[in-house]
């Protein structure tokens, strides 16, 4: 739904590498990092969202808004070596605060795909000129400036945690536009404050999901699951760049590791204190963003509300002990 809000069509180009197999791997890796499998009450009735979904929708911004071959490829493509369970994969190798440990394979995987190689030589591409996004500025950009990647996975878990509406997805999206910011860099922007703030105070919202107790507590948990099953052979870290069903099949063939995830997707209540079962304190990575309005500035420096709200954000501790059940 939100592709047709993005770019009225999806380019030939982009189609094509879309419909190979190393991306239509991402049809089987959901945004939500495994949290979806448990029965949480914060992710009971999230809506299906994929890596695929989210992907593509970061390269129909990129070229809506550049119309550029080279930037709207490295967009679709960045996260081709995305993992089953996404960023559980961060937690699993310690990166719990960067979680950019995921991100390590992304030329291997395009340079492995002949498919990709072959569309990328015909269109006079180099697979080293698309494996780093980060090269682009209006696909990605450092924190907290607005990239198309935060945008659509902003958009998107909007929709997908049920916080707002479709119309408002469109109207925040109708209002951005392309403008130079502070450091005289390209960056999406807003042209309007109050589509800004609507879109920071929603995007503050999913940044306190996706470090929620649950959420936290959940990747952890998951990324020791299967530590657990590497270690009994039941699955290779190779596993992890199936498709998250194929992974599940694998855990449930082994009478450990299915009873270990039959207890992971019935989680439904965090408890907090020291002194329940192996409690433990997890730390996780605070995503926000703080949006530009055109000619006016960052957000927090136009909406106090916002300004005070991202501080009490970014000033929480993960101290608390926690455990579930």
């Amino acid at each position: 739904m939100l592709l047709s809000i993005y770019h009225p069509d999806i380019p030939t180009f982009m189609q094509r590498i879309a419909n190979t197999p190393a991306m239509q791997r991402l049809k089987g890796v959901g945004m939500n990092c495994g949290c979806e499998y448990t029965n949480f009450p914060r992710f009971r009735d999230i809506l299906h969202y994929t890596r695929y979904e989210h992907s593509l929708g970061v390269g129909l911004i990129v070229w809506h808004f550049t119309h550029n071959v080279q930037q709207s490829i490295a967009a679709l493509l960045h996260d081709i070596a995305t993992p089953t369970f996404a960023h559980v994969i961060d937690f699993f190798h310690g990166d719990y605060e960067k979680q950019e440990s995921t991100e390590e394979r992304t030329l291997e995987m395009i340079a492995g795909s002949a498919e990709i190689v072959e569309i990328l030589h015909e269109e006079q591409i180099q697979p080293t000129d698309v494996s780093d996004y980060h090269l682009y500025p209006i696909a990605d950009n450092d924190t907290p400036q607005l990239s198309a990647d935060r945008l659509e996975y902003t958009l998107g878990n909007i929709l997908a945690y049920h916080l707002d509406s479709i119309e408002t997805v469109q109207q925040i999206y109708q209002s951005l536009i392309v403008g130079q910011n502070e450091h005289n860099i390209p960056e999406l922007m807003f042209s309007s404050l109050a589509d800004a703030s609507r879109f920071a105070h929603l995007s503050l919202q999913c940044s306190r999901i996706y470090v929620d107790n649950e959420d936290r507590y959940a990747m952890e948990h998951l990324s020791e699951l299967l530590a657990d099953a590497v270690h009994l052979g039941v699955i290779t870290e190779q596993d992890f760049y199936s498709t998250e069903q194929q992974l599940i099949a694998r855990l449930l063939s082994h009478s450990h590791t299915a009873s270990a995830w039959q207890h992971y997707c019935e989680l439904s209540e965090i408890l907090i204190g020291a002194e329940h079962p192996n409690a433990q304190q997890i730390s996780g990575k605070k995503r926000h963003i703080n949006p530009y309005v055109l000619h006016q500035g960052r957000t927090t420096d136009l909406d106090a509300t916002y300004r005070a709200d991202l501080h009490n954000f970014l000033s929480h501790s993960f101290d608390e002990w926690l455990s579930a059940r």
